[in-house]
């Protein structure tokens, strides 16, 4: 049985290393950015005036906030860090777009390929290659940030969000400027562009993209070798497959064609990828509950914590309850228990199922040495014993093997004097949280 030794959890997560390495990344993503948003303006000028520009930069914003608002959403359970979100949106706005366009120019100088065949052919290889190398960049480096298909679709769709910006500036700009059509321009052409591409299909390079990151998903959840390998390349595939059905559909068969294969078979598809992100989202709720009472019958906390650790309603409910019994420094340190008891429920489920790698039980004890010095200045409200059911795992699924002989002892029956039976505790400060 492994031993649980604190002291010793710092050589497995090195806190300097851990904050060189953060910085160099926000350093990397800032300018990144700032590249990406002085191309951006760049590009929305060829409208030739500030009026087009802007209403260029407007139209490609509008829809950002909403597709990125319903990644989170899928989210919420076990959310990524937020400099690795920011890096997926700024790696399909700025590096994705980087890459494709050269590669565009080059095909298109160095062969007969008409436009029709650059946007059904060669766009929805390059464009999806691209978009996918952010997701093979983080497995490759960050590995324990993608762990399962929710977080390959988030990473995906937040890809897909960030390249179709850059690429609806563009179209924005150049229709309003004439160079796209020959026929339409200014304003007018503009507002109809976006009702096609920001009203209509939002998120149809985020939809494109999401293929991808299921596969890859897919591919690292699995025991299987030979899915591992099938379920990306797959991935890839349909999302090439897509993206060339979308574009071939408006350059070959026209309005009418586009309508068509748009309602028959992307309205379905969208609405597939939303019940399946839908199911994802309630898996890891359930997946949630069974390793919280897991870690309760091995002693690692309270199962009257359980409810207000699991449900999100009930998380809010106890900081709200935190906050007017006490004050807000036991609030904050209250949300940062709940936070910690997530990311070691579903470290601990991986390690369960196998799936950890060779730091998951460190990064298990490494949490709840964490959650051990922030629980004595948390309160919660006094338990839910009408909705907690009798003690058991909840949903084992293929793969799952309960109770194995491995983690910290469990501590002292006597439950120490903040449980949430206990009268509440007095203020204090917090304790410093580690990186």
């Amino acid at each position: 049985m492994t031993t649980y030794q604190p002291g010793l959890l710092h050589a497995s997560y090195p806190a300097e290393q851990r904050r060189l390495g953060r910085i160099v990344l926000l350093v990397v993503v800032s300018l990144v950015c700032l590249a990406g948003a002085v191309g951006v303006v760049i590009l929305a000028g060829q409208t030739g005036d500030t009026r087009g520009a802007a209403l260029a930069l407007l139209f490609a914003t509008i829809p950002v906030p909403i597709v990125i608002g319903c990644f989170l959403w899928l989210d919420r359970y076990e959310p990524e860090p937020l400099r690795y979100l920011v890096a997926a949106v700024a790696w399909g706005g700025v590096i994705a777009v980087a890459m494709v366009l050269p590669v565009q120019l080059l095909i298109a100088s160095r062969t007969d390929a008409s436009d029709s065949t650059m946007a059904a052919i060669v766009a929805p290889l390059t464009e999806e290659t691209a978009k996918g190398l952010f997701l093979l960049a983080i497995v490759l480096r960050r590995r324990r940030e993608l762990t399962g298909v929710t977080d390959g679709l988030v990473y995906a769709g937040l890809v897909g969000i960030g390249f179709a910006f850059t690429e609806n500036v563009g179209y924005y700009a150049n229709i309003y400027a004439g160079t796209l059509s020959d026929e339409v321009s200014g304003p007018g052409a503009a507002t109809g562009l976006f009702i096609v591409r920001g009203l209509f299909s939002p998120f149809s390079h985020s939809l494109f993209a999401c293929a991808f990151g299921l596969g890859m998903g897919v591919a690292l959840v699995t025991h299987r070798r030979w899915l591992r390998v099938v379920a990306p390349v797959t991935g890839l595939a349909v999302a090439i497959g897509l993206h060339a059905l979308w574009n071939g559909s408006v350059v070959f068969g026209g309005p009418k064609n586009f309508l068509l294969v748009y309602a028959l078979l992307f309205v379905p598809i969208f609405l597939g990828f939303v019940g399946f992100g839908s199911w994802a989202r309630h898996h890891e709720g359930q997946v949630l509950v069974r390793a919280l009472d897991d870690a309760a019958q091995r002693g690692w906390l309270h199962r009257d914590e359980i409810p207000w650790l699991s449900r999100f309603g009930l998380r809010r409910a106890a900081l709200r309850h935190a906050r007017r019994v006490v004050g807000k420094p036991t609030a904050k340190a209250l949300k940062r228990y709940q936070s910690l008891a997530t990311a070691m429920a579903f470290s601990h489920d991986r390690v369960l199922l196998g799936r950890a790698g060779s730091q998951g039980e460190a990064r298990v004890q490494w949490q709840l040495a964490a959650m051990a010095r922030v629980r004595p200045f948390i309160l919660l409200p006094p338990p839910l014993r009408s909705l907690l059911a009798p003690p058991r795992v909840v949903g084992p699924g293929p793969g799952w093997r309960p109770a194995p002989a491995w983690g910290p002892p469990p501590p002292p029956a006597t439950l120490p004097p903040n449980t949430p039976m206990s009268p509440p505790p007095g203020p204090g400060p917090l304790p410093p949280q580690n990186p």
